[in-house]
């Protein structure tokens, strides 16, 4: 690369002095680069007189190569300066819920030149697996020794019901109210499984959806219930959908996951940062 870039820096500027000038480098730094390059290729790429330099044909073809591998090597220098400043959080469904824009605003605050970037990942590990997400926000339980997690707070589970359904004119409801209904599930990053009502008890059905707007679009119709985290009914506001807490589920424990063999810079000032805002309660 330090030769390609003296031959162009000679070209474009006309001399090796001003070459050098350019580059931050010797007159003779310059000339041996040159040189090195033309030993490597076994030709003359400059022809060189007392009052000037010009390029020999195969030069020409050269140069031309050599501005085109340059400004491929200048891009992936820039790729790799945007991905320096930035940490990637994956999520399947809701993020931080009511604390996403916050805690990007404290992040911005205290680290100026960085940026969490929120991707959403209908994947298992919400784009860890196939390195979509540097770190990534999950609701269910991780058994993979790969990946690391860390709790950083809980969230209520809110039943979501067509806004014209019974349950939608109450003010919270309870497990038992479910039974007997129709429940969409997200059997791949959802939060709801059948282990939170006891045998007998509990939906008579279940739709298997895939992602949130599936979900949504089939609760709003009236052809399915659901139950979901806090985090949901903040991210996702719909006409049609009403979201009313669970009084007798368990909470939600929020994790923060990164792969454990390389995990992204300023983890701790991250996974900090999160559980404060879910033991503040702001956002």
């Amino acid at each position: 690369m330090r030769h390609l870039r003296a031959l162009v820096a000679v070209v474009d500027e006309g001399t090796f002095t001003d070459a050098a000038s350019a580059l931050g480098v010797s007159q003779a730094a310059v000339s041996r680069s040159v040189r090195a390059l033309e030993d490597e290729l076994g030709a003359r790429l400059l022809q060189r007189t007392t009052r000037e330099v010009s390029l020999t044909v195969l030069g020409a073809r050269v140069v031309a190569h050599a501005r085109g591998v340059l400004a491929e090597v200048a891009a992936i220098e820039r790729a790799a300066d945007i991905v320096a400043s930035e940490i990637r959080v994956g999520y399947a469904w809701s993020a931080l819920g009511r604390h996403t824009t916050s805690v990007q605003r404290r992040w911005a605050g205290d680290h100026p030149g960085s940026a969490l970037v929120f991707v959403q990942s209908h994947t298992t590990l919400a784009g860890l697996g196939d390195g979509t997400a540097d770190v990534a926000v999950l609701r269910r339980p991780v058994d993979d020794r790969r990946i690391s997690v860390l709790a950083v707070g809980t969230e209520r589970r809110y039943a979501a019901v067509a806004s014209d359904d019974s349950l939608a004119r109450r003010r919270s409801v309870l497990l038992a109210d479910f039974d007997g209904r129709t429940i969409a599930i997200d059997e791949v990053t959802g939060t709801t499984t059948s282990d939170l009502w006891h045998a007998g008890s509990g939906p008579s059905r279940t739709r298997s959806i895939h992602g949130v707007d599936e979900w949504l679009t089939l609760i709003a119709a009236g052809q399915a219930v659901g139950m979901t985290s806090e985090a949901t009914t903040r991210q996702h506001p719909r006409p049609g959908v009403a979201y009313r807490p669970v009084r007798d589920a368990a909470p939600i424990t929020v994790l923060v996951a990164w792969r454990t063999d390389d995990p992204p810079p300023l983890l701790s000032a991250f996974t900090g940062l999160v559980r404060d805002a879910y033991h503040d309660g702001v956002g």
